[in-house]
């Protein structure tokens, strides 16, 4: 089964939740761009799991760079990224194979491979596998950074409960639940963190959203078709565990708006053009306009849950009870937030990478 990403910047996954370890392989990182083992660490450790909102796996998540580095440069060669796991607990899973969780890939994975996937943890899906996903991104940041794109997530919706637009919300954590909960309003952090405990405590779950700002992009990066930017990044965004919708700009809420409305005339001048309006398309025919551009990445509620359900025993041929013991998250969005920020990350280098605006 393939697990590879983008063309002049490509990315293949390896490893399972259980295995010994989750890694990648990362082709066509130009050369000379220098290894920062801090921005890297910094970025495995918003994204692991361990926090008040999230599954109590704690995993170190310490990331070796096994190849394509010397003296903590890139050398143009494959760059292999390896991360061991070791806080596992498989006996979690003694269910498996015979009692599938629903709204989960165990029983599609195991009539796909006639019974050979190692569904523990969620195998090749969990998203234990967005660790290398962090890792890479990290280690091709320094080359956005040249070019002064940045990019900026928050969790903007837990159920029913809606912050801010993220581009009204303080530029940093304004406390310490605002970055445990990894959303920027202080307005609502209170509320998502209590409809989130009264969920866990009723052993269940609860949907998220997760938006994502991409600031300071030159016109013109992405390709006609189906490697626009928003394509691009809509199937980046998709092939995250859970995510169920992408919306770009103003979204869905288009279908009720005017043409007149929604177009954003150009100012400026012909050098420098610049897309006028409150809330202007960061992308027009797939390519970047130079204004900001405004992502939603939405996230079902997670389907390892201690709440009894009523599901198929494939041994006995009938519906049982089913109650999913071990670590599981009760939300998605605030682990969520790093892992949108980083595949956003290796989508565009790949884009900037295919239309020169980056030296290979």
């Amino acid at each position: 089964m393939q697990m590879r990403l983008g063309e002049s910047l490509r990315f293949t996954l390896f490893g399972t939740s259980h295995g010994p370890k989750v890694g990648a392989f990362l082709e066509g990182v130009p050369k000379g761009i220098k290894i920062n083992r801090d921005l890297i660490q910094k970025a495995m450790d918003e994204r692991k799991p361990g926090g008040k909102y999230a599954s109590k796996r704690k995993e170190p998540d310490n990331v070796e760079i096994l190849s394509g580095i010397k003296d903590e440069m890139t050398t143009g060669e494959i760059v292999e990224i390896s991360i061991k796991n070791s806080d596992v607990r498989s006996t979690d899973y003694s269910f498996l194979p015979d009692h599938p969780r629903p709204g989960h890939q165990d029983m599609v994975m195991m009539k796909r491979t006639k019974g050979e996937a190692d569904l523990r943890g969620g195998g090749t899906s969990s998203a234990r596998l967005t660790a290398p996903i962090v890792a890479a991104a990290a280690i091709i940041e320094p080359i956005l950074s040249t070019l002064g794109i940045k990019f900026n997530a928050h969790v903007s919706s837990i159920g029913n409960i809606n912050a801010k637009p993220i581009n009204q919300c303080p530029e940093k954590w304004h406390s310490e639940d605002c970055r445990e909960i990894r959303c920027r309003d202080p307005d609502v952090v209170e509320s998502m963190i209590n409809l989130i405990n009264a969920k866990r405590k009723d052993l269940d779950s609860i949907g998220s959203k997760v938006e994502l700002c991409i600031s300071g992009m030159p016109l013109g990066i992405g390709e006609p078709w189906f490697d626009g930017l928003e394509p691009a990044l809509s199937r980046a965004m998709m092939s995250i565990p859970a995510a169920r919708g992408v919306s770009f700009g103003h979204g869905f809420d288009v279908v009720t708006m005017s043409g007149s409305e929604h177009n954003n005339s150009w100012g400026g001048t012909s050098e420098q053009p610049i897309l006028e309006g409150e809330k202007p398309d960061g992308a027009l025919a797939g390519l970047s306009t130079g204004s900001d551009l405004i992502c939603q990445v939405v996230f079902k509620p997670p389907s390892s849950i201690a709440k009894k359900q009523l599901t198929l025993n494939l041994k006995t041929n009938k519906k049982e009870v089913l109650a999913v013991k071990g670590r599981h998250d009760p939300v998605l969005g605030p682990r969520a937030v790093s892992v949108v920020e980083a595949m956003a990350k290796l989508i565009i280098c790949d884009l900037a990478l295919r239309g020169d605006f980056i030296d290979k």
